[in-house]
């Protein structure tokens, strides 16, 4: 055999050289870092990469630094707490604002309460600065218009008793947020709520709210 046919030794492949076995590094990321944040522990895009089973280089590509990572985890935990939203509108009557309204309110708790680890993230700055993302901030500004016309409907069905809807808005939005953190921070026990009434005193404070506000 001459020198040009014979074979050269095969390079050795590092664990660095093989290639990536998952089919969407950025989604696997960000779902570990949501696992990190629903168990409690401290997320890193270090122990994302760790929980994900790759190298520790590996999500630099995609996350340069914590914030990045967070930021992706709340717009990917704000995306599925707007299907939920969705859902609950789609089942409610089209021509009835304050059944919308009322079916949003309960989603929105709902979610929070089968979803801690992704609620905390969404609503509190404590992972990252939330103006930071731009789809975080959209978003929330989608929701909060979508409120508003739904209360604008009500109104002019005559169905509001005469007051400022911003004012409206703005306490049920303190009464549905302040559920959903009393539930997070285990205050209903000290009330006598039992766990598994919880979803139930949820839609009574939901319908007292909107008998407030409704004309008799």
């Amino acid at each position: 055999m001459s020198p040009r046919q014979t074979p050269k030794p095969r390079a050795r492949q590092t664990s660095e050289a093989r290639p990536y076995h998952h089919g969407d590094l950025r989604r696997v990321l960000i779902d570990a870092a949501l696992q990190l944040a629903a168990e409690g522990a401290e997320v890193s895009v270090r122990e994302a990469a760790r929980r994900a089973a790759v190298s520790p280089g590996a999500p630099f590509r995609h996350f340069p630094n914590r914030d990045a990572l967070m930021a992706a985890v709340a717009e990917e935990a704000q995306r599925r707490f707007r299907v939920e939203i969705e859902a609950a509108l789609a089942d409610a009557p089209a021509a009835d604002a304050l059944a919308r309204f009322r079916a949003f309110g309960l989603a929105y708790v709902r979610w929070a309460m089968r979803n801690p680890a992704h609620f905390e993230i969404v609503s509190t700055g404590r992972y990252f600065a939330h103006g930071s993302s731009a789809e975080l901030t959209r978003d929330n500004a989608e929701l909060i218009a979508l409120t508003e016309r739904m209360l604008a409907e009500a109104a002019a069905q005559g169905l509001l008793r005469p007051a400022d809807l911003k004012r409206i808005l703005i306490a049920g939005r303190a009464l549905i947020y302040g559920f959903a953190r009393m539930n997070l921070d285990g205050h209903f026990p000290r009330w006598g709520v039992e766990e598994d009434e919880i979803e139930h005193m949820a839609e009574e404070v939901i319908d007292l709210f909107i008998a407030g506000i409704t004309k008799s």
